[in-house]
């Protein structure tokens, strides 16, 4: 399915050499002490002059040592003033204004030093520790590999152009640079937390796990690599686990802004929801300006259905970061849920700027096409994006784009291919990985209710408008037998498609989460089975459906045919010849849509964007009706309440 939900941002903390001040990331103080290495302590022979120069830096030097940057910040500029070129001058006031916070400057004294020493390789990193803060990780990059021109060995440089690589997400070069590093120092704690965690991007979760361990076996009391382990052990899913490092890294560093966020994000999964907002809340309490506290705090309350309280919270982490596209992102999901099309359609877009999606963001030479062009006589290519579920309800957009007059190339994802080449056959469907024919424009689907300024008042809801091909449903209608014709188990009841699970793709918005949450146990759909009336049949692909089946007791009542079929043109002609599709929140829901056959959602208590608010129905789907959890994980009400409505359709489709 698409972008319904976001995973709770974690944070996590890259370990830099710090001086007093914010790490580069920008993201909280440390002590003020941690200066020293990048302070002057050599004198040799000189001038009477010199000397009281070298006096005054020495002094300055002592003074911003102790964490007494004022007066610091008065020798340095007095020296400055009657000697603009003076190396330790230049770079220590830099050193300053970067603990200060006002990088621009910073960049600029320590430029100015570098001048007046080309190859100090102190000053080199320290430039690069500022544009790390700045977000220009190229910059901070081309510094660091000046040092390691200069000083190969230079382990904390390695280190530093390890997270400048991460930050570009060239996540196997900055693996190899942290290994280099401690190559060099077998004990360096702070390069095994960063290695950890770009193998936790890289999904080697095990791996990660461990290079996490070796850091607190050198570092027992680093906080910051025990709130990153804890990233690891939920994202394993252990999450009583992952709870318990935040507990402890707060414990050793109790004003951890960003453990109090991962914190609230396992207290989430574990439904512990009041928790969680006081955690974010405590976050929010030591960093006002905590843009990710307060995205965070928005998916959760948007999962709570608190929707213009998430707006809200959504606005404060763009207030801060006008520019954060996960906060956008969450803010559109809020409103497309209210209805508000023309802003959500438009927040919307800022899907392609997020970590999930910016590596499936199609870079064609020819220009994006938002509706803003004539496209008469144009073609303009229309492609796939995020899941199966998507492009099947977003394909039917395609004809209206025709219908301005333009030569549409419809490309979609290869199992979904020959069935959506039956929605206009005037429209030629590529699957994903052919050659693509020459375009003059293109648009992503989910991008075309933006371009054609759809209102949920103007969803074009023909119904059906894709069809399997006839004599495939003339082999299921065979096989399943004609309605006099006994079927395979109770003669000519009522058929009923089930599905009970999504489908999680890896690196797809954390789809593990969001499975999890709209799957259910084949177990609990029991209360189903009570209606006699009924053949069940299986349209769960994937997974251990048929061993779900084998265990359960009611699994002969439902007959799975679910191996021979290959692509969805054969679901499709399956469904056809059943009576109702019962599913959970993934791709058969528009499936059955899409073929105008009437469906029941089951949905969860924090729906899908697509489903809105407070309905039974849906604009998208005429033959919908949705059933909605009223509590988090609880499927229980839901399944009965389905049990009652189908006994009671039966009955009167019986007596009809």
């Amino acid at each position: 399915m698409g972008k319904a939900e976001r995973s709770p941002a974690t944070v996590r903390r890259i370990t830099y050499n710090r001086v007093n001040g914010r790490t580069p990331d920008g993201s909280r103080r440390r002590s003020k002490a941690g200066a020293a290495r990048w302070l002057p302590c050599t004198v040799g022979p000189v001038s009477e002059r010199q000397a009281k120069v070298s006096q005054a830096i020495q002094r300055a030097a002592q003074l911003h040592r102790q964490g007494e940057l004022d007066q610091a910040e008065v020798l340095y500029t007095a020296i400055l003033a009657e000697h603009p070129d003076h190396f330790d001058a230049l770079n220590m006031l830099g050193v300053l204004r970067f603990q200060q916070g006002r990088d621009a400057e910073a960049l600029d004294y320590m430029s100015a030093a570098l001048n007046a020493n080309p190859t100090a390789v102190a000053v080199m990193s320290g430039i690069g520790l500022v544009h790390a803060r700045l977000n220009q990780p190229a910059e901070a990059l081309a510094s660091y590999d000046k040092v390691l021109a200069l000083k190969p060995d230079d382990a904390d440089a390695l280190n530093h152009r390890g997270n400048a690589l991460k930050a570009l997400d060239r996540l196997d070069e900055a693996l190899a640079s942290y290994d280099r590093a401690i190559a060099i120092r077998p004990g360096y704690a702070a390069a095994f937390n960063n290695r950890g965690i770009v193998l936790q991007k890289l999904k080697r979760l095990g791996e990660a796990l461990a290079s996490h361990d070796r850091a607190l076996a050198l570092k027992p009391d680093d906080a910051d690599a025990i709130n990153n382990r804890g990233i690891v052990l939920k994202e394993l899913g252990r999450f009583d686990e992952a709870l318990a490092h935040y507990d402890l890294a707060l414990a050793l560093e109790p004003n951890l802004a960003e453990a109090f966020i991962n914190r609230g994000n396992a207290l989430k999964e574990l439904k512990r929801f009041d928790a969680a907002l006081t955690s974010y809340d405590q976050a929010l309490a030591l960093e006002p300006d905590y843009a990710e506290g307060f995205n965070n705090r928005g998916n959760l309350l948007q999962d709570l259905g608190q929707l213009d309280a998430a707006v809200a919270s959504y606005d404060r982490a763009l207030a801060v970061r006008p520019n954060y596209a996960d906060a956008r992102l969450g803010k559109s999901l809020c409103l497309l849920l209210q209805g508000d099309f023309e802003r959500g359609w438009r927040d919307y877009e800022a899907r392609w700027e997020t970590e999930a999606m910016q590596p499936g963001r199609r870079n064609f030479a020819q220009p994006l096409w938002l509706g803003d062009a004539d496209v008469s006589g144009l073609t303009i290519l229309l492609h796939g994006e995020q899941g199966f579920g998507d492009t099947l309800q977003f394909c039917r957009f395609a004809k209206q784009v025709a219908q301005r007059g333009a030569k549409i190339v419809l490309e979609v994802q290869p199992p979904l291919r020959s069935l959506i080449a039956s929605l206009d056959r005037s429209i030629p469907v590529i699957a994903t990985g052919d050659a693509i024919p020459s375009f003059d424009m293109h648009c992503p689907l989910l991008s075309l209710p933006l371009a054609l300024k759809t209102t949920p008042d103007a969803i074009p809801a023909e119904s059906p408008y894709l069809s399997a091909p006839a004599e495939k449903a003339k082999q299921w209608s065979d096989r399943l037998g004609n309605g006099t014709t006994p079927g395979p188990h109770r003669g000519a009841g009522l058929r009923i498609g089930l599905a009970w699970a999504g489908n999680p793709r890896p690196g797809m918005f954390d789809a593990n989460r969001i499975d999890r949450q709209r799957s259910i146990g084949f177990d609990e759909l029991a209360p189903l089975f009570q209606s006699t009336d009924c053949e069940f049949y299986s349209l769960q692909k994937g997974g251990d459906a048929a061993a779900q089946l084998r265990r359960n007791v009611f699994g002969p009542r439902v007959v799975d045919w679910t191996e021979e079929l290959a692509n969805f043109t054969d679901t499709a002609a399956l469904i056809e010849n059943l009576d109702l599709v019962i599913t959970v929140d993934t791709a058969v829901a528009h499936l059955a849509g899409a073929l105008g056959k009437p469906f029941w959602l089951l949905n969860r208590v924090n729906t899908c964007w697509r489903w809105l608010v407070d309905r039974e129905d849906s604009p998208w789907y005429p033959t919908a009706r949705i059933f909605r959890q009223t509590r988090h994980g609880d499927w229980g009400p839901v399944i009965e309440r389905v049990a009652g409505e189908l006994r009671h359709w039966c009955a009167t489709r019986r007596a009809s």
